[in-house]
């Protein structure tokens, strides 16, 4: 019998939608800024409309086909897919001028890459005229079996294969990934809330961010209902969510959802990192990996260490099902030994629904409002 359920937020409760704009402005903005790779200073703004901001999610993800695959493939975190995004374009450009600048290359390719070094390589590419090429992303990455984590790191295969040089520099959570991370919060969540976020200031202000724009993806009075239903039943509710706290207990709070929850059940990207950071040996905690979703179970107040001890598939694993829309977040639950619910409401909707089938979920459903039917 289920006695406890954990909730994913994007694609389940909230729209990811605005996260894949941010996502695509990032890398955008990376590419052609001035504060970084400068290919294309006189096209960055930081006032995009909404039809410009389509143009360049469909360059950049090439109709979301490059977000689909990487998810696909087990990837979950925006900020993962952006340094798998924006790396690729790295190597590329990098390979149209590896005959005459190799020596450069290889230094770069052999230490970190901050924005700094963005720059650097930025004032070197301007010399050339090289372009970017968005369109073999996937056919390139199909090319290999790496799933996961393992994406990142396949970044260094293409180095190899495109550069010609040695180099395990691409793995994630490095100085490259932290610059990806840093451009995605200023685009979504606003000058306003930057510091509050990243404890850093803005690089490009000017930025309004999508924070006070939230999209929920039914009803925000029926979802809410479905909690008082779930807690008024006697079900215990938590959150296991890739995404950060303020972007998580803001939006929460302004629709009111709140006051269901249990804050120390509510586990964020801010848990996950600060737990990454108390490793020795550097790994990624992120989905698929079990832990934001056994800090959610355990509660905050349960130490890192002890989260990470604890033996899988948990105890009385079928009392606890996880609410989710990505392959991921399956993974997460299968690891735990709980029961899964996939909600089709999340990037690949309806079409998820195969995939779920093939990876036998415990039950699909087409929107979070029908574990009313479950239940």
């Amino acid at each position: 019998m289920i006695k406890t359920i954990l909730f994913d937020v994007d694609g389940v409760l909230l729209s990811e939608e605005h996260y894949f704009d941010a996502s695509a402005l990032t890398v955008w903005e990376m590419l052609i800024s001035k504060n970084y790779l400068a290919l294309s200073p006189d096209k960055f703004k930081t006032d995009y409309t909404k039809d410009e901001i389509k143009s360049i999610r469909e360059n950049v993800f090439q109709h979301d086909t490059v977000l689909k695959f990487q998810k696909s493939r087990g990837l979950n975190a925006n900020w993962d897919m952006i340094y798998l995004t924006f790396g690729y374009q790295l190597i590329h450009l990098l390979s149209q001028v590896k005959d005459v600048e190799f020596e450069k290359i290889t230094k770069w390719m052999q230490n970190a890459i901050d924005r700094e070094a963005l720059v650097e390589i930025g004032k070197t590419l301007n010399h050339y005229h090289v372009t970017t090429q968005f369109e073999t992303f996937v056919p390139d990455f199909e090319r290999s079996d790496a799933t996961k984590q393992e994406l990142l790191c396949y970044l260094n295969e293409l180095a190899k294969e495109k550069l010609g040089v040695d180099t395990t520099l691409f793995k994630g959570h490095d100085a490259l990934w932290s610059v990806c991370e840093h451009v995605s919060q200023e685009w979504y969540v606003g000058d306003e809330n930057v510091i509050a976020s990243t404890g850093r200031p803005s690089v490009q202000l000017g930025k309004k961010g999508f924070l006070a724009n939230e999209t929920t993806l039914a009803a925000s009075k029926d979802i809410d209902e479905l909690f008082r239903f779930l807690t008024n039943s006697g079900f215990k509710i938590g959150v296991g969510t890739g995404r950060p706290a303020l972007e998580t207990i803001q939006p929460f709070h302004h629709l009111d959802w709140l006051k269901h929850f249990d804050e120390n059940h509510i586990v964020t990207a801010d848990e996950v990192l600060n737990a990454e950071k108390e490793l020795t040996e550097k790994k990624s905690l992120s989905k698929p990996h079990p832990f934001t979703y056994i800090k959610g179970l355990y509660g905050k107040n349960t130490s890192n260490d002890h989260c990470l001890r604890i033996e899988l598939p948990i105890e009385n694993g079928e009392e606890i099902l996880i609410v989710g829309d990505s392959l991921a977040d399956l993974l997460a639950a299968r690891q735990l030994g709980c029961k899964f619910a996939a909600v089709l409401t999340g990037l690949s909707g309806k079409d998820a629904r195969i995939d779920f089938e093939k990876h036998e979920a415990d039950y699909i459903l087409d929107s979070v409002l029908d574990l009313n039917e479950i239940f």
